[in-house]
């Protein structure tokens, strides 16, 4: 017996979909009106003439029905059978119309690509990574929104970005993520500073003690190594950038503390040093985020998937 609503008909809630044949039978009960045969109606779907054979009985059964009366002529729908396939068009032609608008909603979705990155990972990572997402996706536009760590979850949140990357300690609240690269933070000064010349390394407490070329508050490096640290001293200049605290340290404004990633040229150019520190591990991990239960999807699920697989 049925489910009812309390006033005798059947809960369509509760029995539809066990009720109405699926899409696939019905585009076979159209193909069988429109041929008049059902192993014309086989090779159109595809499937095998047995097949089609049980799927029409199938459909009988579950309306309790005759649909189709077969001869060796061919098979011609039965009076019942031939409301049955008008309500069918119906039924398919609104399937048709529900897939081409989700269609819709996929292309616009894969139109655009809008990331969210801290510094680091926006300025030395990203740039490979979105030429390779380029060669899978050619047609699918890319906007980057460069800034800190917090800047990022801010974004996420608010709609505003699709995929972000950050590189603090902690994933920021709301957001789901994934470890997607390691980083190693050095401390960095120009050649004719008098850290250059030491012979042994700085310790924690002298770092920490120190003024430096520090990244903003809400930063993922400023994060890192104000937690190994346990506090910094007052900075000695404040950036906004990675480019710029490298560039500060370049000029001889004093030491900084960057992303190995960052200094890459500038050591081998000798344009900076790296200061040995002991007692201390600047150790990090980067990651992609993304608002808490919304996996990516679409450009960003691609652009996910060339950070993990190393590429760039």
């Amino acid at each position: 017996m049925n489910a009812g609503n309390g006033d005798g008909r059947p809960s369509v809630a509760a029995s539809l979909a066990h009720r109405v044949p699926d899409l696939g039978a019905l585009e076979l009960l159209l193909a069988v009106a429109r041929l008049g045969s059902l192993g014309g109606a086989a090779r159109e779907l595809g499937i095998t003439q047995p097949a089609a054979s049980s799927r029409i009985r199938s459909m009988e059964r579950q309306l309790g029905l005759a649909l189709v009366d077969r001869s060796p002529r061919g098979s011609r729908l039965t009076d019942a059978g031939a409301l049955v396939t008008d309500w069918a068009r119906r039924v398919v032609e609104a399937a048709e119309a529900f897939d081409a608008g989700t269609q819709a909603l996929r292309d616009r979705r894969d139109s655009r690509l809008r990331v969210a990155a801290s510094m680091t990972i926006a300025e030395y990572l990203l740039p490979g990574w979105l030429i390779a997402l380029r060669a899978h996706r050619p047609d699918t536009a890319v906007s980057l929104l460069a800034g800190n760590s917090a800047m990022v979850a801010e974004r996420l949140l608010a709609g505003e970005a699709d995929l972000g990357f950050v590189e603090g300690l902690t994933v920021p609240a709301g957001l789901d993520s994934v470890v997607i690269a390691h980083d190693r933070l050095i401390v960095v000064t120009a050649p004719a500073h008098p850290w250059a010349r030491r012979r042994r390394p700085l310790d924690a407490a002298e770092l920490a003690s120190t003024p430096l070329i520090l990244r903003e508050k809400g930063s993922g490096t400023r994060q890192v190594l104000d937690a190994a640290l346990g506090g910094l001293a007052r900075p000695l200049i404040e950036l906004s950038s990675t480019t710029a605290v490298k560039a500060s340290a370049v000029s001889g404004a004093g030491p900084a503390v960057l992303s190995e990633l960052a200094v890459g040229d500038e050591l081998s150019l000798r344009r900076l040093v790296t200061i040995p520190v002991e007692g201390m591990a600047l150790h990090r991990d980067l990651r992609a985020v993304w608002p808490t239960g919304h996996r990516p999807a679409g450009p960003a699920r691609d652009l996910l998937s060339l950070t993990r697989s190393g590429t760039g």
